[in-house]
């Protein structure tokens, strides 16, 4: 079994009597670019967080620029590499050595290559390090012999992490199975709410009902789906709203003119505060082909916004966890999932109660298994 409470299996009084001579008194994470994604902006909610909290935070980015450099907290400091391509994170390990951080987080799976190379290049003199599990660890997107490698650069991950954080329980016990990683070594935590932001400018919004999808314009989350369902929907009028920016952008917006959907789906790119909109839309929709815990599901589920989601992550099902919230379909089941956005969208359907979250305050908990981490490295 996994730890909810970051707790690495140490024997509780110990590590406490320990901590006043052993704490994390400055944290460093990192970030390829601030263009839009997720763990980027949950790694800017936590840093935020600590650096409140009275610890110092350094964050090293790629390149600062993008649509999430507004949300730099501004009592954290910044170190900017230049360079926007993923190699630039190698570089990481001269800062470190130069700021001499108590403790690393490597903010999700994108990012463990980087972690890593710190960890070889610094050796024994790296800092103690946490990964954040952001995605999914099996992939059916990936070739076969793509995917043997990355099961097996998977199983190199306890060798380089100290400790391995996943967002809800299920995708704890995936990181134990697919990383063959101590138990101990696993803590659940989620991500700090996302709050509105104050100020914030609202994307256009469509008049009348829509429906509202959330994310990067990514092969990953397979938009073309939901664009492709919306000739299928038993209201002509319901709408689609898209926010996200990505590489996929001009081939979707092919898709829409192909189906003459100029008029019902529009895509205005990257929104600072999506939370008023998940607020306002009839339905979210995910159709991704794999994710790890999405924000926006949480974001719906604590709205009370009803969400219709593929089946693209253990962790689907912990959060749409009732028939009153949502509904989640097979991925690349094209009736499936016109029957649920028609069932979400019927006329008089009653909205969800908005879910309050429980379990563990994200940043006390976190700055805990910091603690714990320098404590044990102290030892």
């Amino acid at each position: 079994m996994v730890s909810t409470r970051g707790d690495l299996g140490f024997n509780k009084a110990r590590c406490k009597m320990s901590q006043p001579n052993h704490t994390a008194t400055h944290i460093l994470s990192f970030a390829q670019t601030l263009k839009g994604g997720g763990v980027e902006r949950a790694m800017m909610r936590m840093a935020n967080g600590w650096a409140e909290a009275g610890r110092r935070v350094t964050l090293v980015i790629g390149d600062a620029r993008g649509a999430l450099a507004h949300e730099i907290p501004p009592n954290v400091d910044v170190r900017e590499l230049g360079d926007a391509r993923y190699r630039a994170m190698f570089g990481i390990a001269d800062i470190v050595r130069e700021v001499r951080p108590d403790a690393i987080f490597c903010p999700g799976n994108h990012y463990t290559a980087a972690a890593f190379w710190l960890k070889r290049r610094l050796g024994k003199a790296c800092p103690p390090m946490a990964a954040q599990v952001s995605n999914t660890l099996i992939r059916p997107d990936l070739p076969r012999a793509v995917g043997l490698g990355y099961g097996l650069w998977l199983r190199m991950h306890p060798s380089f992490l100290d400790a391995v954080v996943a967002m809800t329980p299920a995708t704890g016990e995936e990181a134990v199975r697919e990383m063959g990683i101590d138990p101990a070594r696993v803590v659940v935590i989620p991500n700090p709410p996302a709050v509105p932001i104050p100020g914030a400018p609202l994307p256009p919004m469509p008049d009348g009902r829509f429906i509202l999808g959330v994310g990067r314009l990514a092969p990953q989350k397979r938009w073309e789906r939901l664009i492709a369902a919306m000739p299928r929907l038993s209201d002509p009028d319901v709408k689609l709203l898209i926010l996200g920016e990505g590489e996929e952008r001009g081939q979707l917006e092919r898709l829409v003119e192909h189906l003459g959907l100029a008029d019902r789906v529009s895509m205005p790119g990257h929104a600072p505060d999506p939370l008023p909109v998940i607020a306002r839309a009839d339905v979210v929709a995910l159709t991704s082909e794999f994710e790890g815990v999405p924000g926006v599901v949480r974001e719906a589920l604590a709205a009370g916004t009803p969400i219709v989601a593929t089946d693209s992550s253990v962790a689907i099902h912990e959060l749409i966890n009732s028939a009153s919230r949502g509904s989640v379909v097979p991925p690349g089941d094209r009736a499936r999932l016109v029957g649920a956005l028609n069932h979400w969208l019927m006329p008089g359907r009653q909205r969800p109660e908005p879910l309050v979250e429980d379990g563990p305050e994200p940043i006390a908990a976190y700055l805990d298994l910091f603690d714990r981490l320098v404590a044990q490295r102290g030892r």
